[in-house]
């Protein structure tokens, strides 16, 4: 059966028990946005069997390339959604049921003319807020020092969230794309926040 879930409607909000059927009992949800072809998550979903993961990526090659390692290695606990992510932000994802969102290395757009396409931005944080329930964490990484700036800046006024320290089981678990970076002398910029019970 395929991980990829298939949209009959991209105006009716999902439902997590909708997307993870064999689950019967609640479990903690995390999801992963812009999961590109799933190194990340694959490992960290095989890691961490009780909960459960949902990834989020536009690229249908990508996608389907995860969809395939995730039914190879067997894992129940993670679905994927095709479809961009803001929108999926804005207006499917439910509230309050998400632990962790995870965003690493999302393209930097480095063009000021572009710079209106990232997706970590002034209104991020209320979007992230709205998903996760209290005591919830966005772990954010990026080899972009200017986008950097820009994620900080965007968390600074938001009251709820706290900056904290990223796990370090977390953080010991590299992108494909943090290795080649890495390998190319950009070090990895990372920061976590915390929404306030």
């Amino acid at each position: 059966m395929s991980l990829l879930h298939e949209f009959k409607s991209v105006t009716e909000p999902l439902r997590l028990e909708k997307l993870f059927p064999a689950s019967k009992e609640a479990q903690p949800t995390e999801l992963e946005i812009g999961c590109g072809d799933g190194g990340f998550l694959l490992e960290w979903a095989t890691r961490h069997p009780k909960k459960k993961f949902l990834g989020v990526e536009r690229l249908l090659g990508r996608i389907r390339k995860l969809d395939k390692k995730g039914r190879r290695a067997n894992l129940t606990n993670l679905r994927l959604l095709r479809i961009e992510a803001r929108y999926v932000l804005q207006h499917l994802l439910p509230a309050a049921a998400f632990e962790a969102v995870h965003i690493y290395f999302p393209d930097p757009w480095p063009k000021d003319k572009h710079r209106r396409h990232r997706l970590i931005d002034e209104k991020f944080p209320a979007l992230a807020q709205r998903i996760l329930v209290p005591g919830g964490i966005v772990h954010l990484r990026t080899d972009d020092p200017d986008y950097f700036a820009q994620m900080q800046e965007s968390f600074a006024p938001a009251k709820d969230f706290s900056s904290t320290e990223t796990p370090k089981e977390l953080a010991a678990l590299t992108t494909e794309f943090e290795r080649q970076w890495n390998e190319e002398g950009k070090p990895t910029l990372r920061v976590s926040y915390l929404l306030k019970n």
